[in-house]
């Protein structure tokens, strides 16, 4: 089965932030994920890793602004990326860098930046030169430090407008950009609701060596993933065929609502699928 990792911004909503991690450690996961850490000091989130045995395999960039405090401020009003939006070329470099510094320091391999909204009149070909020249000034100074950077196409329905929807889409601009370290961030809750045929793009894009990251959610309310329309014990079995095929040893992030979360223990009462799972291995 595929290791999985625990979505701090989703999972375990009862509980503090900085107090999700231990929840995450008792519950059997070995890696976290979330949004954005910028509210709280590297050092702060590394103790946090360090003490209760885990691993941070992924978090974003910031979605706009500079500092903990634009960071916030620009993610509730709607913000949700700077990597396509034309003008923004400064503070989307601003971002990178500082998501770099908490990579170091969280030893983190991977980035996820949010490709933004079409702003009024713009269209994915007006600003599709400007993402891929973001990606290319991205990419770069993520090698130097040893880290990769993920692209996410996001449905049209969580988010209307954002630039990026669809997998061969993200596949095209990898191929455009030319970095050996950018790839997809496959969601296969995004990916159910605009396309559908889950299974068989796995088997399609996973050897390419251009995917570094699963996340998972049911479909259609983004709850658990044994709650809803995808067969995901069957998509496990995929996932895992075809990472043995090709030697892909990757995560699944665990971006879900769970049903049950905002009760005391609501997360855990709804790890059924998890424990099924860690089972099967």
């Amino acid at each position: 089965m595929p290791q999985f990792a625990a979505n701090l911004s989703m999972m375990y909503p009862e509980l503090p932030f900085l107090d999700r991690f231990e929840a995450a450690a008792q519950d059997g996961f070995t890696a976290v994920e979330y949004l954005f850490p910028y509210a709280f000091a590297k050092e702060e989130l590394a103790a946090r890793l360090k003490d209760h045995q885990l691993q941070q395999v992924l978090f974003n960039a910031p979605p706009g602004g500079t500092d903990a405090a634009s960071i916030d401020a620009a993610w509730s009003s709607n913000t949700r990326g700077t990597a396509s939006i034309p003008g923004r070329e400064a503070e989307f470099r601003q971002g990178v860098e500082l998501a770099l510094t908490y990579a170091d320091t969280l030893n983190c391999p991977r980035i996820h930046l949010m490709a933004g909204l079409l702003g009024e009149g713009q269209t994915r070909a007006s600003n599709l030169s400007t993402y891929v020249s973001n990606l290319q000034w991205a990419t770069t100074l993520a090698a130097k430090a040893g880290r990769d950077v993920l692209i996410e196409p996001i449905n049209t329905r969580d988010i209307p407008g954002f630039f990026l929807n669809r997998q061969d889409h993200a596949h095209d601009i990898i191929e455009k950009v030319g970095a050996d370290n950018l790839k997809v961030q496959m969601d296969l809750y995004h990916c159910q609701i605009v396309e559908g045929d889950v299974a068989t793009k796995i088997r399609q894009y996973l050897p390419t060596g251009r995917v570094g990251h699963f996340q998972i959610a049911g479909v259609p309310e983004r709850h658990e993933p044994d709650i809803g329309e995808l067969n995901y014990p069957y998509l496990f079995d995929v996932i895992d065929e075809v990472s043995k095929a090709c030697g892909w040893q990757g995560w699944v992030g665990c971006e879900y609502r769970p049903r049950l979360g905002g009760q005391a223990g609501g997360t855990s009462a709804g790890l059924n699928w998890f424990k099924a799972a860690r089972q099967s291995r």
